[in-house]
Order: C-alpha cells, then sequence, then structure tokens
C-alpha cells in the first residue's frame, strides 16, 4: 500500500503579507531614489538650458543688428553712387570752378565708397557668424528639451508606478530616463547627438 505524498505546508498569512510589504517598499525605495536623482540632474540642465536661451537670444539679436548695419551700409553705398552720377552730369556743363568743386566731391564719393565696399563683406561675414552661433546653441537647446521631456514622461511614469506597484512599469520610465539622461549629457558635453526624426517631429 503506498504511502500518501505529504501535503504542502502552507505558507503562513502572515509571511506572505510580510514578503509582499517588503516588496512593496522596495518598489517604493526604487522609485523615490530614481526620481530624487532626475530631480537634481533635471536641475543642473535646467540651468545650462536657460544660459543657453539666454546666449540664444544675444546671438539673434547681434545677428539683427549686423544684418541691419550691413543694409544700412548698402544703401549709403547706394546714395553715394548716385550722388557721384550726379556730380559727374553736372560737372560737363558747369564753368571751370564749379568743375573744380564737383571733381572734388566725386574724389571724397569715390573714398566713400572704398569704405563701404570694404566694410560690407566684413558685416555680412560677422552676421553669418552669429547666425551659426545661434544654430550651434539652438542644436544644443534642442538636446536639452528632449532631455527634459523624455524625464517629465519617466517621472510622470514613476508616480503611476508608486500607485499600482507594478515593477514593469518602473522599467519602462527607466527606459524614458536613460534616454533623457543621454541627451542632458550631450547638451551639457556639447555632443553632436541629435535625433532629428524625433525634432522634426515636436517642431
Amino acid at each position: 500500500m503506498e504511502t500518501p505524498a505529504p501535503a504542502p505546508a502552507a505558507v503562513p498569512a502572515d509571511s506572505a503579507a510580510g514578503t509582499a510589504a517588503a516588496a512593496q517598499s522596495r518598489l517604493n525605495n526604487l522609485v523615490a531614489v530614481s526620481v530624487a536623482l532626475m530631480a537634481v540632474f533635471m536641475s543642473v540642465t535646467k540651468v545650462k538650458d536657460d544660459n543657453i536661451c539666454q546666449a540664444m537670444l544675444q546671438a539673434k539679436a547681434d545677428a539683427v543688428d549686423t544684418w541691419n548695419q550691413y543694409q544700412a551700409t548698402r544703401i549709403k553705398q547706394h546714395l553715394i553712387e548716385t550722388a557721384t552720377n550726379q556730380a559727374e552730369a553736372l560737372q560737363l556743363g558747369a564753368v571751370p570752378a564749379a568743375a573744380a568743386r564737383l571733381a572734388e566731391q566725386r574724389v571724397a564719393y569715390a573714398a566713400q565708397i572704398k569704405k563701404y565696399e570694404a566694410a560690407e563683406p566684413l558685416l555680412a561675414a560677422k552676421a553669418k557668424a552669429f547666425e551659426q552661433s545661434y544654430d550651434a546653441l539652438n542644436f544644443r537647446d534642442d538636446q536639452f528639451d528632449m532631455s527634459d521631456a523624455a524625464l517629465s514622461i519617466a517621472l510622470g511614469m514613476m508616480a503611476v508606478t508608486a500607485l499600482t506597484n507594478k515593477p514593469w512599469l518602473l522599467h519602462f520610465a527607466w527606459c524614458f530616463a536613460a534616454f533623457g539622461v543621454v541627451m542632458g549629457i550631450a547638451g551639457l558635453c556639447g555632443l553632436r547627438l541629435h535625433p532629428d526624426w524625433i525634432t522634426n517631429l515636436l517642431s
């Protein structure tokens, strides 16, 4: 006659409850530490991003001012060239004294035209340099924007994790957090990491 197998020992209710409470406590601790670390990282990147935004505004203003100066120089040159043509036309039928005076004016106009012709390419190059600086700063600003968006999503998912006690949701939030940290470090260090498809999607 076979001996019946012993029945599995029942797990005490207190032990099961204690295990569940320990798992929940561990999950909450992971959420709290993750949130704290992300908050510190976001604070650092926020300061840098604000400084970059200020530099972008300055670069844009400098570019606009320089292009305005370039246009003003071009207009001055055009006016001087028109005055030169008028002086040349008047000189043909003027009395000797007036003709000599008009000749002096043409010489002065020619000197001013040379000055404007020399200044124009310098102003254009200066304005383009400001625009390039703005584009470089905007590149890094995009990186910080993507970092902030990804970390904000991760924080929201961690808040839901704390309410639902779903460990898989925390792991999913860590994926967004990892992307946000990578983009934030790229912005801080000036790395050439820029997912254009994300930028184009959000722009």
